[in-house]
């Protein structure tokens, strides 16, 4: 059976071996070690969502390992414009050794997955984001040492892929998740449902009063994912006061570092204080997207 990467629950069983490959790679890489072990190999990359980050890191990862990455918009091939995801698959399949898949729908990337005949990553769909989560955890790792028993407070829209992910994520690898958002933006009770079973603490409020206590690490997302602008204007009303800003930050441990994916939208969900500040690891993180990438890669395609 082929395998995937399509949830953060896709690789509870090996996420700590992909973190400590992408950080050996790029110390490998950056000590001028030689790493190009995708000779011949092509990555296929179906984008229904623009991105700067994903085809950027995905692109630079596959030409660093030796390998080439094929772009592939709305504009460049017959999805949703006529050809079934299930034909796209099978001819996908036949031209490249592995897909990313950057899908509007959770349902049509299970879809291409279920057809395909070699391994899709998901790089982002409405429910999750794991490549982005695999890349925080690495990011963790390098400034923290360790990952068991830290303390992960989430801030801002709880019910969006990354909060999603960073559920399942944190929880497989032993940290504790605090998810702080307005009542109607909670998660998914699947996704809390799911990261409860690995035994560590779980815990969603609206409450912002102190959220960040006691917390290792910060992390946010924008308030408004692609797809949401028509809900801009009640966004912004239901997230007031959820910005971090130096106040929250200041509850967290002296050396808790702050996370945010990009593109980071300034006096809405982090001020640029926080973002640019002392405490922000952003830049170290978005590279780490293409350092864990090429880790998952190479660990779907059985390649060490």
């Amino acid at each position: 059976m082929t395998k995937n990467l399509i949830s953060m629950l896709d690789v509870k069983d090996n996420i700590n071996e992909i973190i400590k490959h992408g950080i050996a790679l790029k110390n490998k890489a950056k000590n001028g070690g030689k790493i190009e072990l995708l000779n011949r190999k092509t990555l296929g990359m179906i984008f229904e969502k623009s991105s700067t980050r994903t085809r950027a890191s995905f692109e630079a990862g596959m030409t660093k390992l030796g390998g080439h990455a094929i772009f592939l918009s709305n504009t460049d091939i017959q999805l949703g414009r006529g050809e079934t995801i299930e034909d796209t698959a099978i001819v996908l399949s036949r031209y490249v050794d592995i897909i990313m898949y950057r899908s509007k729908s959770h349902k049509d990337m299970k879809e291409l997955a279920h057809n395909a005949t070699v391994p899709v990553i998901n790089g982002l769909d409405n429910k999750e984001h794991p490549c982005q989560v695999i890349t925080d955890l690495m990011t963790i790792k390098e400034n923290k040492g360790s990952l068991k028993g830290l303390n992960f407070v989430y801030i801002g829209d709880g019910g969006n892929n990354m909060s999603h992910s960073y559920l399942l994520g944190c929880a497989m690898v032993g940290m504790n998740v605090k998810i702080v958002s307005p009542k109607k933006y909670w998660p998914d009770k699947y996704f809390i449902d799911e990261a409860k079973k690995f035994n560590v603490k779980i815990q969603i409020t609206d409450n912002i009063e102190d959220s960040a206590k006691n917390a290792d690490v910060i992390a946010t997302d924008t308030w408004i994912s692609m797809g949401d602008e028509s809900e801009k204007e009640i966004r912004m009303k239901d997230f007031k006061g959820y910005t971090i800003d130096n106040k929250i930050m200041s509850q967290a441990k002296n050396d808790a570092i702050f996370l945010h994916c990009l593109p980071a939208y300034y006096g809405y969900e982090v001020t640029k204080e926080v973002a640019h500040g002392p405490n922000s690891v952003i830049f170290d993180e978005a590279e780490n997207r293409m350092w864990a990438q090429m880790a998952i890669i190479l660990n779907l395609l059985k390649i060490n």
